[in-house]
């Protein structure tokens, strides 16, 4: 269902909440937001938002963390 939006399209009401279902299942399986955008065509903010909308806990960026080194 994802891959059949066009860009901009509004996304409301059942169609809405599948793709949310969807999105909330791939994210917590491991993809990322990015990976989840490219993917169906749509902005980071739109899948961002989709995601929050649905009570998924997002994940943080990662990467290097400015603290002390270990040694």
């Amino acid at each position: 269902m994802a891959e059949t939006l066009k860009k901009g399209t509004r996304v409301t009401g059942a169609d809405r909440d599948k793709l949310a279902a969807e999105l909330k299942k791939r994210y917590t399986a491991g993809e990322s937001i990015r990976a989840l955008a490219a993917a169906t065509g749509r902005s980071y903010g739109f899948i961002h938002r989709i995601l929050s909308e649905s009570g998924v806990t997002l994940r943080g960026r990662g990467g290097a963390t400015r603290g002390k080194t270990k040694r």
